[in-house]
């Protein structure tokens, strides 16, 4: 959107005013306000539904962020990338996942996290690293490299989770993950006919 932007001027941005709308209601526009929120358990579902240790919720606050979410009107319109909140149960896991498209930082705000991250080459070679992250730890993730966090405190963790794009191409898995052969639908009609078993 922001090279949109760049090559056309006129190109409407998320963050410009609505035609009409008065600065106060422009300004409110651009609110997220926790009351109105609600933690999503399904936004990952179909994770849970394979292994309920992937069990997690999403509080979105700019964009619907990479989990497949494809809208949310009560989200604050992204512009350069998206913002929510991600509570994880004490023992649960984020399995191992890959953005192709974007950094993501995770940033905890109460908790203790295990994040794993890997860094596959061609070859065969993998690189393979660890931390512990604390309250008001922070990992920013380059793209191209898979991420797993876990929960390993004793209380469910929160993290601020940041996707550098308003729209990531959605996450993919390893090959070898169980995840990887799940198919997920990515539109409301590939949703419904999921459930109707096409």
């Amino acid at each position: 959107m922001a090279d949109q932007a760049v090559k056309n001027p006129q190109a409407k941005r998320s963050w410009d005013r609505p035609e009409g709308a008065s600065f106060q209601q422009w300004m409110e526009a651009r609110v997220a306000r926790h009351s109105t929120r609600r933690y999503d358990w399904n936004a990952l579902k179909f994770q849970a539904d394979h292994d309920p240790k992937y069990r997690r919720a999403q509080m979105r606050y700019v964009g619907t962020g990479g989990t497949g979410v494809a809208s949310d009107s009560n989200v604050v319109p992204a512009g350069q990338f998206t913002f929510s909140t991600m509570l994880i149960p004490a023992g649960h896991i984020g399995p191992m996942h890959i953005h192709i498209d974007v950094e993501e930082i995770f940033f905890v705000m109460r908790g203790k996290m295990k994040v794993i991250c890997e860094k596959r080459h061609d070859d065969g070679k993998v690189e393979r690293w660890e931390a512990t992250l604390g309250e008001r730890d922070l990992i920013s993730i380059p793209p191209g490299v898979y991420r797993e966090e876990h929960n390993i405190g004793e209380e469910d963790a929160l993290m601020c989770v940041m996707l550098g794009a308003p729209v990531p191409v959605t996450p993919t898995y390893p090959p070898e993950s169980p995840l990887a052969k799940i198919k997920r639908a990515q539109t409301p009609s590939e949703a419904k006919a999921l459930s109707e078993g096409e």
